[in-house]
């Protein structure tokens, strides 16, 4: 089983950054495949980026492809979203989630087993 616990959210003003960090419990962590979604008021929770288990393939929305770029340090146990020119659109909670057993559709949710408690990204205009 594995634990995740979110931080690096917040507000920032647009064309800003923040960088997101994902951080689970357990030894096995490079058998995890690790997506981040998001879910903005009143919007159904949105595929964001996903990483594979040694980190060498990543994969974006097109939302935010250009602007955003995940990786992991398995050695930390950690993965990490870092958000370039943030914009209003961005605003959402932000949530990691796990799969142990994922080998195909990253960008469903219900492929996850594993998910963090969420965090705030808040992007002023």
């Amino acid at each position: 089983q594995v634990q995740l616990v979110e931080s690096g959210g917040g507000l920032v003003q647009a064309g800003g950054s923040l960088r997101l960090s994902c951080a689970a419990s357990g030894r096995t962590f490079s058998s995890y495949f690790v997506g981040y979604f998001r879910q903005a008021p009143g919007k159904e929770r949105e595929f964001v980026a996903a990483i594979s288990r040694s980190g060498g393939r990543t994969y974006y929305a097109d939302s935010v492809k250009g602007r955003f770029t995940c990786s992991r340090d398995n050695a930390k146990n950690t993965v990490y979203l870092q958000m370039n020119s943030l914009k209003p659109e961005d605003t959402a909670v932000y949530y990691c989630a796990a799969s142990a057993d994922l080998y195909g559709a990253y960008y469903r949710s219900n492929e996850y087993t594993y998910w963090g408690q969420g965090t705030q990204v808040t992007v002023s205009s």
